[in-house]
C-alpha cells in the first residue's frame, strides 16, 4: 500500500471509528468545575442578546468554528459540504481535515474544495506541522491555503497520535524553527492547533515568540485520539499501548488560562470537549476568542445538512439563554462575566 492509499484509508478509518465507536477522552474538559453566577434580574431582553464577534478580520454571527475533521473521501466532501452550507447559513467559521492528501493526490482536492458553498465564511486550511520535517515548506502551505480559498492555515501538533500510530512520523526535532518560517513567509496568519491533548503556556510561549498569529488549544476532554488510535490498531500490542494514553492531556479550561496567561492579546480558540452553549460560554469567560466543536457536528453532518444546522441552531441558543441568565447583553461582556470554581 503506497503513501497515499494508506492516508486515504486512515481517514476512512477516523471517519468510521468516531462515527461508531465511544472515544471520549478517560478525562472531562473541565467546565463542569466552573459556573457562572445566576442573575435574577437580568434587565435585557432575550431576542436583544448579541453573539456577534469579528475574528481574523470576519464578523462571525457567533463565536463558533467547525473544528477541522476531514476530507480526501468520497464521504469526507459529502460531510465537508454539508457543514460549509450549515456554516454559510449559520455566520461561522470552519476549518478542513489535514489536506496532505489532496497535496498528495491532487484529484482528492475537490473533497476539500467548500469555498463555493460558502463564500463569505472564515475558512481555515489545515497541514500537519511535522510534515515541515518530511518535505514540506512554504510552497506546500501555500498550495493548501489557494485550494481553499481559506482565509488562514492551520498547522496542527499531534505528537502523541503520531506515536501510537505504527507509521507515525516521531521526529519532531527542530520544527518550532520551521514553523516560524512559516509564520514569516506565508501570507496570510498562520494558527497552531493540538488536536485533543492541549498546550501548555511554556509552549504558548514558544509558538507566540515564533510568530503565530493565532492559538487552538485543543485540549483533553472531547474525543480521545489515544482511543481512536486503540480502536485501529492492527494487533492487541499497538491497542494496549494506545489504551494507557486514553487519559492523557491538558483538560481544555487549564489550557485555556494556561495560553491566555501568556498569550499577549493574540486570537485564542476553546476546543476539546465542548458540546454546549454553556461550555462556549464558559470557555470565552476563561479567555477564549472563538470555541471549536468537532465531534457533534460530524455526527449530525454525516446525517444531512439540516441535521447540521439544527445542532448549530441549539447551540447558539444554548450560549444565548446562558448568556441572558448570567446578565450579559453581548459577548465582549461575556468575556468579564465571572465564575464560580466548583
Amino acid at each position: 500500500m503506497n503513501k497515499v492509499t494508506q492516508t486515504s484509508k486512515r481517514k476512512t478509518d477516523h471517519i468510521r471509528i468516531n462515527l461508531e465507536e465511544n472515544v471520549d477522552s478517560g478525562i472531562t474538559s473541565g467546565f463542569e468545575k466552573y459556573r457562572f453566577i445566576h442573575e435574577a434580574l437580568p434587565e435585557i431582553d432575550l431576542k436583544d442578546i448579541d453573539t456577534k464577534v469579528s475574528f481574523f478580520g470576519k464578523e462571525l454571527l457567533a463565536p463558533i468554528l467547525i473544528s477541522s475533521m476531514t476530507g480526501g473521501t468520497e464521504e469526507a466532501f459529502e460531510i465537508n459540504r454539508n457543514l460549509a452550507l450549515a456554516a454559510h447559513e449559520m455566520g461561522i467559521a470552519m476549518g478542513l481535515g489535514s489536506q496532505r492528501v489532496a497535496i498528495e493526490q491532487p484529484d482528492r482536492r475537490r473533497t476539500f474544495q467548500v469555498r463555493k458553498f460558502a463564500p463569505h465564511i472564515l475558512l481555515f486550511a489545515n497541514l500537519g506541522a511535522i510534515q515541515l520535517n518530511n518535505g514540506y515548506g512554504v510552497d506546500e502551505c501555500k498550495r493548501a491555503v489557494d485550494m481553499l480559498q481559506a482565509d488562514a492555515l492551520i498547522l496542527h501538533l499531534n505528537p502523541l497520535q503520531e506515536a501510537l500510530q505504527p507509521e507515525g512520523n516521531t521526529n519532531w526535532s527542530g520544527l518550532l524553527l520551521k514553523i516560524e518560517r512559516i509564520c514569516s513567509d506565508l501570507s496570510v496568519p498562520v494558527v497552531v492547533k493540538e488536536v485533543g491533548w492541549g498546550i501548555s503556556s511554556q509552549t504558548a510561549k514558544r509558538l507566540i515568540d515564533a510568530g503565530v498569529s493565532g492559538i487552538d488549544v485543543a485540549g483533553a476532554g472531547g474525543t480521545s485520539w489515544s482511543k481512536v488510535e486503540m480502536y485501529r490498531a492492527k494487533d492487541s500490542y499497538q491497542a494496549r499501548i494506545a489504551s494507557v494514553f486514553s487519559n492523557w492531556g491538558i483538560p481544555t479550561s487549564d489550557s485555556i488560562i494556561q495560553v491566555r496567561s501568556v498569550s499577549q492579546g493574540i486570537p485564542l480558540i476553546a476546543s476539546g470537549g465542548i458540546r454546549t452553549g454553556l461550555d462556549i460560554a464558559k470557555s470565552i469567560a476563561l479567555g477564549a476568542d472563538v470555541a471549536g466543536l468537532a465531534s457533534p457536528l460530524l455526527k449530525a453532518a454525516s446525517i444531512s445538512v439540516e441535521r447540521a444546522l439544527e445542532t448549530i441552531r441549539r447551540i447558539i441558543q444554548e450560549l444565548r439563554i446562558t448568556m441572558f441568565a448570567a446578565g450579559v447583553p453581548a459577548i465582549i461582556n461575556l468575556k468579564t462575566a465571572p465564575l464560580v470554581k466548583s
